[in-house]
């Protein structure tokens, strides 16, 4: 067992344990120097992610570790995601007597999102999506003592208890009927023509529990609430990672199933119940984090196009990871916009923000921008090469409801804007710190220099392939 190629995985497994001992003697005063830690520990995993970038793609651990280009772009916007998570916490979390143990909390989650996407094997798959799912019930539900934290971190545990346990099932059935879990030997089994039903049905399960980590439909109620009610650091991260991790593990999935399975249909019809179900809901929202939450849903509904051309078309997996990229970068801008006003959540709260706070309003356009897919944001390159994609491989009226559904979003996504814009009576409201105030800033450039940069990201993602067992 070649352990360095876990390198990054394990510096990030020991950091968490270590962090969860060292807070237990750390006095409380100190325990922002945890969230230190967790950064060092994220930061030093990308380096070595980066190290490896050029190295050629393999399986490792016996077949059911991959190191690929797909899992290394996964792991690097994961790592990311969790660094602004942990920078946006430390006042936000401060008198929390658990302050030390979330940092832990975090690195498990990110743990877990980094084996479903690095998963090449369903046993795998299954430990990775229950580490990130059990870390993320938690970290959902860590304010206690607050209502709706719990009501969010219930729904999301009783959604993902039933999803999970159709994903072990589907596993089991593809186990029975082929006798292997590892991917190499499932695509052997699989071009045997095994029995279509059996196999049909194992495939549905398997999407199921996929879908419910990825935040599409009819698994995707979890995602709103958790937006709406969990620590808003909490949901920057959560509605992130997970959704990068399933996208990854959904389309090395994908490219195991034969051709006589009509899979791409399926999904291409999940990401349209997705896309018009997470717009429609947005619109109706009074709530900022919640309006954030029903746009997240959306937006899986668009990723999952990627997937549904994945192996037709050369660049759906370029066009999958650029749109993670944008989506990644404007969702985590526009949580850190809400830490660093405190966790403002109704639509009137931001009510003259442009006069109040230009550069935050700022941010949070940019966001909206993006993530509607307006150039030269990051956003719009994602759509774009999404668009061309499905179009290539032969799915044109996906891109037309695609289209459709980016129109809708537009109402609610102006919405918000003209809330801000709207006059108000200065309330000179407090904010979390310079801290928050620089991730925000931070987080909001990189919405357009990732666009100004596009070139350079569209060229990183091309490079990134997923390996294919022969």
């Amino acid at each position: 067992m070649p352990v360095a190629d876990l390198l990054p995985e394990l510096m990030v497994l020991i950091g968490a344990a270590a962090i969860v001992v060292s807070a237990s003697f750390l006095p409380h005063r100190l325990h922002w120097l945890c969230a230190v830690a967790a950064i060092a520990i994220l930061l030093a995993s990308s380096v070595v992610v980066l190290l490896r970038w050029d190295n050629a793609a393999q399986l490792t651990f016996f077949g059911v570790w991959a190191l690929d280009g797909g899992a290394g772009f996964a792991k690097l916007l994961i790592f990311g995601s969790a660094i602004v998570a942990s920078a946006l916490s430390p006042q936000w979390m401060a008198t929390d007597r658990r302050h030390g143990e979330y940092y832990g909390l975090v690195l498990f989650a990110v743990l877990g999102s980094v084996m479903m996407a690095a998963a090449a094997d369903t046993m795998e798959l299954i430990v990775g999506i229950l580490l990130s799912s059990v870390t993320g019930y938690a970290l959902a539900g860590y304010h206690r003592q607050w209502s709706p934290a719990q009501e969010a971190a219930m729904k999301y545990f009783l959604i993902g208890a039933l999803a999970n346990a159709l994903l072990v099932v589907g596993v089991v059935l593809l186990f029975g009927l082929t006798g292997a879990t590892g991917y190499s030997e499932l695509t052997v089994a699989l071009a045997a023509d095994p029995d279509p039903w059996v196999m049909t049905v194992a495939f549905v399960l398997i999407l199921i529990g996929l879908a419910f980590k990825l935040g599409a439909t009819p698994v995707h109620m979890w995602m709103p609430d958790v937006a709406q009610a969990a620590p808003a650091p909490v949901a920057a991260l959560v509605t992130v990672i997970s959704k990068v991790g399933a996208a990854i593990a959904l389309a090395r999935f994908a490219m195991l199933l034969p051709g006589n399975l009509a899979w791409p249909w399926v999904i291409a019809l999940m990401a349209t119940l997705t896309m018009t179900w997470g717009n429609l809901a947005a619109l109706w929202q009074t709530n900022l984090r919640r309006l954030l939450g029903w746009s997240a849903v959306s937006q899986s509904g668009y990723a999952l196009m990627a997937i549904v051309v994945i192996g037709a078309v050369d660049q759906a997996l370029a066009a999958l990871l650029v749109f993670l990229a944008g989506y990644a970068v404007a969702n985590l801008a526009a949580f850190s916009a809400v830490v660093y006003l405190r966790g403002r959540t109704e639509l009137d709260d931001y009510r003259g923000l442009a006069r109040e706070r230009p550069w935050t309003a700022a941010v949070i356009i940019l966001a909206l921008l993006s993530f509607l897919g307006l150039p030269p944001l990051v956003g719009f390159f994602g759509k774009l090469l999404l668009f061309s994609v499905v179009i290539e491989g032969g799915y044109a009226w996906l891109a037309v409801v695609a289209v459709v559904n980016t129109v809708v979003s537009l109402f609610y996504y102006l919405r918000v804007i003209a809330t801000l814009v709207l006059p108000r009576q200065d309330q000179g409201a407090a904010d979390m710190g310079w801290p928050a105030g620089l991730t925000m800033t931070v987080t909001g450039g990189m919405i357009l220099g990732l666009g100004l940069w596009a070139n350079g990201l569209i060229n990183l993602a091309q490079s990134a392939m997923l390996f294919l067992p022969e």
